[in-house]
This record gives C-alpha cells, structure tokens and sequence, in this order.
C-alpha cells in the first residue's frame, strides 16, 4: 500500500443483525454494524413501498369526509 501516514489495519465489520462479517483495511480494528447489505430490506429485494397516510387522511377518516 501506498505509504499515507495513516496506520491501516486489517479491519473486520460485524453485522449485529444476522452476523455476517466483511473483512476490509481500516484505521479501527473491529466494527459492529446495525445492518449490512446482506440484510436490509432494500438490498435484500424485499423492501416494499409503505403508504402512510398523512394529517389530512387522518382527519378524512375520523370525521368521515
């Protein structure tokens, strides 16, 4: 590696959500993440589009209009 002045480790990034690690070059050593790609919705392909309905809708339906 090219010589930057910054001491890179060998890093491991542990998912804490289903426990899949990454192995990667950093200046920590461990890290835990929330979620990974192997597991958030969105990269996993099973997200899917919520529709909350907002103060208006709320409204219409309690004053039913």
């Amino acid at each position: 590696m090219k010589n930057t002045g910054i001491d890179f480790k060998d890093t491991v990034i542990t998912c804490s959500t289903c426990g899949t690690e990454f192995k990667t070059a950093s200046v920590k050593e461990n890290i835990k993440v929330d979620v990974c790609s192997n597991c958030h919705p969105f990269w996993a392909g099973n997200a899917t589009a919520s529709v909350r309905g907002g103060r208006a809708d709320k409204f219409r339906e309690k004053y039913n209009l």
